[in-house]
């Protein structure tokens, strides 16, 4: 069997797409937000916890404060005490607060929308900027890659690829740039309720015939 052309992979990530779409409706991003801020702070909150976690804390955090400037200027230890339920607590706090006093300082309060700018924020890399502009501004300047996008990408024979950025650059090319954000938001999806990372349902999945692990032929590696 020889190696699936570009062309093939393309295909085959379109019809995956659409199966996906066909079984996930309505899929969006889980982190509950009301505004680019919110989302942002609850972006940074998400590294290694579970939005439901997430959004536990942030239903008392974003009734607490409401601007960048209030992020900026709460007390250190105080703010610490309000998101000690996360993971990380201490380092979160820490980079909320350096991005909240960048957005003060240089956004007026405001959250940009540019990959460039974000950034250079305080505490925020690539995939929370892609996060923040795919969601809360529509803009599709990348695709979030996370670990059920990592886990799918490869399991779906997508791409070889283990860094996240190395990942991105690979997806991007498969998918059209209006659909990267649903892209991420279809995979996490699938990745939360089928594709899990222990005993994935492949019996169920309603992408299987488009699987190198279940449905094709083994490739040629």
């Amino acid at each position: 069997m020889s190696r699936e052309s570009v062309q093939d992979k393309q295909s085959r990530t379109q019809k995956i797409l659409a199966g996906l779409k066909k079984a996930y409706p309505d899929a969006h991003c889980e982190l509950v937000h009301a505004n680019p801020l919110q989302l942002l702070i609850a972006t940074i909150l998400s590294a290694q916890c579970t939005d439901k976690q997430v959004n536990i804390v942030t239903a008392d955090l974003f009734k607490k404060y409401k601007t960048a400037a209030d992020f900026a200027n709460v007390d250190s230890t105080q703010f610490e005490n309000d998101i000690r339920r996360i993971g990380l607590y201490r380092n979160k706090a820490k980079n909320i607060q350096a991005c909240c006093r960048d957005l003060v300082e240089k956004y007026g309060g405001e959250v940009p929308r540019t990959m460039e700018q974000l950034i250079e924020l305080g505490g925020v890399g690539r995939k929370t900027a892609n996060v923040v502009l795919g969601n809360a501004f529509n803009i599709n300047c990348g695709i979030v890659v996370d670990t059920h996008v990592a886990r799918l990408s490869n399991r779906l024979g997508l791409t070889k690829e283990q860094a996240p950025e190395k990942i991105e650059r690979a997806l991007v090319k498969l998918v059209p740039q209006s659909e990267w954000t649903l892209l991420s938001h279809l995979l996490i999806w699938h990745g939360r309720r089928r594709c899990f990372a222990r005993n994935p349902d492949c019996l169920n999945c309603e992408v299987r015939p488009l699987c190198p692990r279940i449905g094709l032929p083994k490739l040629v590696v």
